[in-house]
Formats: C-alpha cells, structure tokens, sequence
C-alpha cells in the first residue's frame, strides 16, 4: 500500500479543510487513503458528513493538542471506467 496523500489545512476554518479535502478526493484513485491535517474543530463534523455524501468511509480521527488527524480512504470514482 502506498503512502497516504497528506493535506495540511491547518489554520483554515470552515469549509475549507473539506473542500481541501474534495479536492484531493477528485483525482485520488478508488480505494486511496486521503490524511487531513486540521485545527478547526468542526473538521471533525464536516468530514465525517463529506465521507456520508461522497462515497467514502472513515478510517481514523485522532486529535492531539487541538491538531485533528483525519484519514479517509475514497469510494468508488464516478469516472472510472466499467467493463
């Protein structure tokens, strides 16, 4: 397994550590683990909910001293190709 893309939004309050994090969703490839950096508590809200709409799943949320870790592994894209 490769190495997670890490995104750092820390800093960033709401919305965008999710839409940082929909943005790396677009290219990732299905099945790609995805790291969010975050300060902003409502990360830990947000994302969960993103992962609900987008297809994804929740893999871990950790939080140390106010620096949220989210992982995220992608669903299934759109638009890739079927046989």
């Amino acid at each position: 397994m490769s190495a997670p893309l890490v995104i750092d939004a820390r800093g960033h309050r709401c919305p965008v550590p999710s839409l940082k994090l929909m943005k790396a969703m677009e290219t990732a490839p299905s099945g790609a683990r995805i790291v969010l950096l975050a300060t902003d508590p409502m990360a830990r809200i947000d994302v969960p909910f993103l992962m609900s709409q987008q297809g994804g799943r929740m893999v871990e949320i950790s939080d140390t001293d106010g620096l949220l870790r989210i992982t995220i592994e992608t669903g299934a894209r759109l638009d890739a190709p079927t046989d």
